[in-house]
């Protein structure tokens, strides 16, 4: 008879678990779309919990909230359109991989990218366009760097603006970035190809600077390049597509 009951103690403290489980998964989805009326209604029946001793159900509840932490902490750092780091994410992840770097005396690279005429696609075709292209360019990003997550972080900074930093030398070739972009992409037939440019800094572990020096560097880079290109350009009677 005790043994019975032991039985169903600890199958209805298993349904209550998995129900916890199921809670906290629901409360980390609604947190994440900002569906404020379903994050109310599934926090009220995390306090309710019945069943359990007070103890069990703090437990709980605390799991199901650190949960929650977890997936807000997650968004904090991550760019809603493209799912890669946003600014603040590529800036602590990025300094984590840097200070490795120095430690272990590697280089790293930071490629800075700039997606041309966002502003204006997004003012005449609309800024659900200028999205797609987003997207479009966060899946580039992720061609372009297969580690990233490893050995890379790669991170859309603002509006038009991506980064990645890299510790192979290989994938911070600015010419050979720039030649990708211009294949064949899969794109909607109302949208333009995707149009860049782009700077390169080199990060020195005999010489280390922090992310934020490393990024001014690449822009700098960027906006050299498009300044000798553009005067190269201009005289020869000629207009770049991609700089």
């Amino acid at each position: 008879m005790m043994e019975a009951a032991l039985i169903s103690r600890s199958a209805e403290l298993g349904a209550l678990r998995a129900r916890n489980a199921e809670l906290a998964g629901q409360l980390r989805a609604a947190a994440m779309e900002g569906d404020d009326a379903c994050v109310r209604r599934l926090l009220s029946e995390l306090l309710r919990f019945q069943g359990l001793t007070k103890g069990q159900r703090v437990s709980l509840q605390l799991k199901a909230l650190l949960n929650l932490v977890q997936a807000l902490r997650c968004v904090a750092l991550m760019d809603e359109v493209t799912g890669l780091c946003n600014w603040r994410g590529f800036m602590q992840i990025g300094t984590r991989l840097l200070d490795v770097a120095a430690r272990d005396g590697h280089s790293a690279h930071l490629i800075y990218f700039k997606v041309n005429d966002l502003e204006r696609i997004n003012g005449t075709i609309g800024r659900s366009a200028g999205d797609v292209l987003i997207r479009q360019m966060g899946n580039f990003m992720r061609d372009l760097f297969p580690s990233y997550g490893v050995y890379e972080v790669i991170g859309r900074l603002s509006g038009a603006e991506f980064a990645a930093l890299t510790t192979s030398a290989e994938y911070a070739s600015r010419s050979a970035i720039l030649l990708r972009s211009q294949r064949p992409q899969t794109r909607s037939c109302d949208l333009p190809a995707l149009s860049l440019s782009v700077g390169v800094a080199h990060f020195n572990s005999r010489r280390p600077v922090g992310i934020d020096e490393l990024l001014t560097g690449a822009k700098q880079a960027m906006h050299e390049h498009k300044r000798v290109t553009t005067t190269e350009f201009a005289s020869s009677a000629m207009t770049p597509h991609t700089v």
